[in-house]
């Protein structure tokens, strides 16, 4: 397909995953890394009960909530710079 039709297609909401490659695709700053992170059982349990509460898993709600605090932080502190 040519990318003037390709456009065109997606300009009108055409459902173009059949015509896409995604066995190589990869989301931008988004590679994934592996951490381990000990944290007090208080605080697990916490997050199980936050987590169950949201319908989510234990990891997700980790995600989530850095990502929002290393969002906020760097509007509050524009300097300092990503990682």
């Amino acid at each position: 397909m040519k990318a003037k039709d390709f456009e065109h297609q997606f300009d009108d909401d055409v459902d173009l995953t059949a015509s896409l490659d995604l066995s190589k695709a990869k989301r931008v700053l988004q590679e994934q890394k592996r951490v381990n992170v000990d944290f007090p059982t208080w605080m697990i349990e916490s997050l199980d009960r936050e987590a169950g509460r949201l319908g989510v898993t234990r990891q997700s709600i980790i995600k989530v909530w850095l990502a929002e605090r290393l969002e906020k932080s760097a509007t509050t502190h524009p300097s300092s710079g990503a990682r």
